[in-house]
């Protein structure tokens, strides 16, 4: 059983790399995207901590064991001219679930985006993901049905690249 008062939310270390790895692989599981998830953990070490760095992430710990993760990068409002943050992944093990260990790791990077002057922080859910869905709705974030998102990946990116 989790006890918020010996767990932590803090940067991800190079040492991090991979548990954070293996909760992705959980989180691929749980979203049944497993077939998808094809990266390695030197991959995610050097977009993490490398030159240049993509990404950065927050992990919760608790007695030693990283418990969940925001993976984040920073992203730009041309309407606001400011910059946001964008949550890539969320996760939290199904154990330690409904015992605010997701609202610290969302409040966590809330107080980041507000230090950066960050306009907004934003992030997907899949459509059938209702407990998350709910979850987000109760910390007051609001859906973008006008939005449709758009992805390029493999021969189509590589074609587009030729042009």
């Amino acid at each position: 059983m989790s006890n918020l008062e010996s767990m932590q939310v803090r940067d991800a270390t190079r040492g991090d790399v991979a548990a954070i790895h293996g909760l992705i692989g959980e989180l691929a599981d749980y979203e049944k995207l497993r077939h998808e998830f094809v990266g390695s953990a030197q991959m995610l070490a050097d977009h993490l901590f490398g030159e240049p760095r993509y990404a950065w992430a927050l992990v919760a710990e608790e007695a030693g064991v990283v418990i969940g993760f925001a993976l984040y990068f920073f992203n730009y409002s041309t309407f606001l001219c400011k910059p946001g943050i964008y949550l890539e992944d969320l996760y939290v093990q199904p154990a330690r679930r409904r015992r605010g260990v997701g609202i610290r790791l969302l409040g966590e990077l809330a107080q980041r985006a507000v230090a950066r002057g960050c306009g907004r922080l934003e992030w997907a859910v899949l459509d059938w993901n209702a407990p998350s869905i709910a979850f987000y709705k109760q910390l007051g974030a609001r859906p973008l049905e006008e939005w449709t998102t758009f992805r390029l990946t493999g021969e189509a990116l590589t074609r587009l690249a030729a042009q």
